[in-house]
């Protein structure tokens, strides 16, 4: 496609996504679907100009105002990736100057809002937690994620798939703190890699695996989890529970449980039940009441721990989402305590950064459910193998796993662990 017309593809795409109506993997994705005349190449550009502006929106909006013309042009211009050779050949005389005129302003000349962009309510937030860490985290929710993958322990051991990784072509490593979790360098397609394709290893950051880790389910238990999403944390309990057992996928969405058949399909599992509720309230959940060895409540949340791959979630949050959220959590984590037998685990597990959305949560549970004794997530990550599980941890002896991007190199999670009292 001649660069005109991919920048002006990139200026359709982006007043799109900042209707900030939808998520914007979502509106990118219905674009390629309404487009499908984009080879991947395009596709590639496309989806990184997007991606680009929304990291660094508050900057890019800034530059843009001494520019002329449509507004989404101006920013497609200074966020297309790429060497600048190529965009220019698109652009008139006056957009050049213009061009070099804003690759010219260095970080010393942007105010504080421009080098962190963030919105001021999150930006206080994060702030007064992580102190003088500040900009480090910044500079981590602004670089894309890296691309884990989970070794499927029912079909290979790690040092195997690492082999396997080498064999396709990859550059792989181990890593650090998951035992079963392998990085790759770049973002290789999966479509063609045996390993993926034989269910041998399965896309899953680093954080998520051990949420799985701490909820240690073993063979022959009845295990829930309760909001399983596209299942990733799912196929990673059904494989620690070898196959056997049973694991009921509960999620209020149909159409993501839909999007677990083919994971499933490849992972080897026969112990998964997916299982579409209207609620957390919902007659099927009643009915298991009182049977379950180990609950997993990977909650809803606001998401800010991801922003390494969903930045338009920091423009679309607010406090007032973020309250929403607390109180829905209380209610999920209050109705996923019943199903538990005495002596059974339960897991609260957010990918959010925030405490209003953790520690308050988990420590509102606790005041309200004396008969859950807190389990120490330091120690429970220590028997799983996990390297440097006291580095991961935060609370009094370890008490909450606590995972930030700038830190561990994973999205930005926070787990609590229960006993149901015998």
């Amino acid at each position: 496609m001649h660069p005109k017309a991919l920048l002006d593809e990139s200026a359709r795409l982006i007043e799109q996504v900042f209707k900030f109506e939808h998520p914007a993997d979502a509106v990118v994705a219905r674009h390629f679907r309404e487009n499908r005349s984009l080879g991947p190449r395009e596709r590639a550009t496309l989806s990184d100009t997007v991606y680009g502006i929304l990291r660094e929106r508050l900057k890019l909006e800034w530059l843009a105002r001494s520019g002329s013309g449509s507004k989404w042009r101006r920013l497609a211009i200074l966020a297309f990736p790429g060497e600048r050779d190529f965009i220019k050949s698109a652009l008139t005389e006056p957009e050049k100057t213009w061009l070099d005129h804003c690759d010219a302003v260095t970080d010393a000349e942007l105010m504080a809002q421009h080098r962190h962009n963030l919105p001021d309510w999150l930006a206080a937030a994060l702030r007064e937690q992580v102190g003088d860490e500040f900009d480090a985290l910044v500079a981590s929710l602004n670089q894309p994620a890296p691309l884990d993958l989970r070794v499927n322990l029912l079909k290979a051991k790690r040092e195997g798939a690492l082999t396997s990784m080498k064999a396709s072509g990859l550059v792989s490593a181990p890593t650090p703190y998951s035992p079963l979790g392998i990085r790759l360098q770049g973002k290789p397609s999966l479509a063609k890699v045996p390993a993926f394709v034989q269910g041998e290893v399965e896309v899953q950051d680093e954080g998520s695996q051990l949420l799985a880790l701490l909820l240690d389910a073993k063979r022959g238990e009845m295990v829930v989890d309760f909001c399983a999403g596209a299942g990733g944390k799912t196929l990673a309990i059904g494989a620690a529970m070898r196959n056997s057992g049973r694991l009921y996928a509960f999620d209020t969405s149909g159409h993501r449980l839909d999007a677990l058949k083919p994971r499933l399909a490849r992972s080897g599992l026969s112990n998964v039940h997916p299982v579409a509720i209207a609620h957390e309230r919902d007659d099927r959940i009643k009915r298991l009441a009182g049977k379950i060895d180990r609950v997993l409540v990977d909650a809803p949340c606001s998401g800010l721990g991801t922003l390494r791959r969903s930045p338009d979630l920091k423009w679309r949050q607010t406090p007032a989402t973020v309250a929403v959220q607390a109180e829905l959590q209380q209610a999920i984590l209050h109705s996923a305590a019943r199903l538990l037998k005495p002596g059974g685990r339960l897991v609260y597990a957010t990918c959010s950064l925030l405490p209003q959305e953790n520690e308050a949560v988990a420590e509102a549970f606790q005041q309200a459910h004396p008969d859950f004794e807190p389990l120490p997530a330091a120690d429970l990550l220590a028997a799983a193998q996990v390297g440097d599980a006291a580095a991961l941890c935060s609370g009094e002896q370890g008490q909450w796993l606590r995972l930030w991007p700038h830190r561990h190199a994973t999205d930005g999670f926070f787990a609590a662990v229960w006993r149901k009292r015998p």
